[in-house]
């Protein structure tokens, strides 16, 4: 499968997702709004990255009343491990910067 494009709108969504945790996991318009993205960007990266196995997503089980059952996001271990990655040597080929204790 071909690489994924570390455009704008994707770094923002992976930024959302590397930010949530088990306990708090993002759903898809949480992302879109805390990406400040629109869904029809947001919903086709989150489709992209579960392609690739980035990312795992499952509904609410109990929907509450007055609106439609959340879809549930969260990186995959494979996914965490390539976001992270990906982010650091995007942010070196940028600015240069590497975190403490790396060699050039």
């Amino acid at each position: 499968m071909a690489n994924l494009r570390l455009t704008k709108p994707t770094i923002g969504v992976l930024e959302v997702l590397l930010a949530s945790t088990g306990d708090a996991p993002a759903w898809g318009l949480s992302i879109c709004r805390e990406a400040d993205l629109g869904p029809g960007t947001v919903y086709p990266i989150l489709d992209r990255l579960e392609e690739r196995e980035w990312v795992r997503s499952w509904p609410e089980v109990t929907p509450h009343p007055g609106r439609p059952a959340r879809r549930y996001y969260e990186l995959t271990g494979l996914g965490r491990a390539r976001a992270t990655a990906a982010l650091e040597a995007r942010r070196v080929r940028r600015f240069g910067i590497r975190l403490a204790g790396e060699s050039a």
